[in-house]
């Protein structure tokens, strides 16, 4: 079990998240942030801080958001950043680059 960032995430990026978790598994992307499943600790935390209601417990996410538990995971591997698991979100592993899906989207405007 794990928690995920969804699309509500995308282009908005508010960090109430990343300064609620205890061990710093929450990634910059470009456009939305990622978890790195393993290295959630499964505490909550970022659920209960996200004010736009993107983040879900994996075995919880809704059928049409499934598809973000894989871009979650694969935005750890070879073909986005290479990056697998690296113990800690620090400026090192802070990118530009999305999953493939994420960065097909169209743009949102700022509210």
């Amino acid at each position: 079990m794990a928690y995920v960032i969804t699309e509500a995430c995308i282009d908005v990026k508010d960090l109430s998240c990343v300064k609620a978790c205890p061990v710093e598994c929450i990634y910059f992307g470009g456009r939305m942030l990622y978890i790195q499943p393993d290295e959630c600790i499964n505490c909550a935390l970022c659920l209960s801080v996200c004010p736009v209601q993107a983040i879900y417990e994996d075995a919880l996410i809704p059928d049409e958001l499934r598809p973000y538990i894989a871009i979650n995971a694969e935005f750890f591997g070879d073909t986005v950043t290479g990056w697998g698991s690296p113990g800690g979100a620090t400026a090192r592993y802070t990118t530009d680059k999305d999953h493939p899906q994420v960065a097909s989207l169209p743009v949102r405007p700022a509210k």
